[in-house]
């Protein structure tokens, strides 16, 4: 009763239609919930994933929850997390996709989840790395630890968008490092990223953690453009 005053007043709104939320409704209706492109990619390999890194850095795993197409709910949902400060909205997707790679035993194949970092001046810009919320859902689903001590950016990076794949190459070169390498020479890492373009952030990513050693690397992109 409490809350349905509170939304007549402050309607919840959601992330994907931008249409008020229903009481038994978070972050995301159950129409768009239906409506989301799942990638499947955790079902069976995927080549269209696999090639942005084939000749580049080796992969134990490379999944996406979501097919990301422009001008679609999964962009509008991308935008609330990364733009407009909606974590939950992060969470509840980690903790979703985390809990179909748990029953596909995925929680076997990693021993550590590392967010994608952000560079520490647009961290403080922002307030919040969306990245994290991501990486949290996940942990919570698979009973996994994740830090975000460990990987760090370097050096701060002008932007990806409207960059050629070369370009995107270019401008994400030795961008990251491992900043407590300790006791990682046996983990299986996944690092975690909210939307996967030309896999140009997440390869730089996979290149630091090699450098010092990893056992294995695997990445979880939320969205990723086809």
């Amino acid at each position: 009763m409490f809350q349905s005053f509170i939304d007549l007043i402050f309607p919840r709104i959601c992330a994907g239609c931008q249409q008020p939320l229903q009481l038994n409704e978070l972050q995301i209706c159950i129409d768009c919930r239906f409506e989301l492109p799942f990638t499947n990619s955790h079902l069976q390999a995927d080549e269209k994933l696999n090639n942005r890194f084939i000749g580049k850095v080796t992969l134990t795993h490379a999944l996406s929850y979501l097919k990301f197409v422009k001008g679609g709910k999964v962009q509008s949902i991308m935008h609330e997390l990364k733009y407009k400060g909606n974590q939950e909205v992060g969470e509840m997707l980690g903790r979703m996709y985390g809990y179909d790679l748990k029953e596909n035993g995925f929680c076997n194949e990693f021993d550590l989840i590392l967010p994608v970092p952000l560079h520490t001046n647009r961290l403080i810009n922002r307030g919040y790395n969306q990245s994290d919320s991501l990486a949290k859902g996940l942990s919570e689903s698979l009973n996994l630890e994740w830090r975000n001590d460990v990987l760090k950016r370097g050096s701060e990076t002008t932007s990806q968008i409207n960059k050629s794949r070369l370009e995107r190459y270019e401008n994400m070169k030795n961008v990251f490092f491992v900043d407590k390498p300790e006791g990682l020479s046996e983990k299986r890492i996944v690092i975690v990223d909210d939307t996967l373009t030309t896999g140009a952030t997440l390869e730089s990513c996979v290149v630091a953690l090699n450098n010092v050693g990893v056992k294995n690397v695997s990445i979880i992109a939320i969205a990723a453009t086809y």
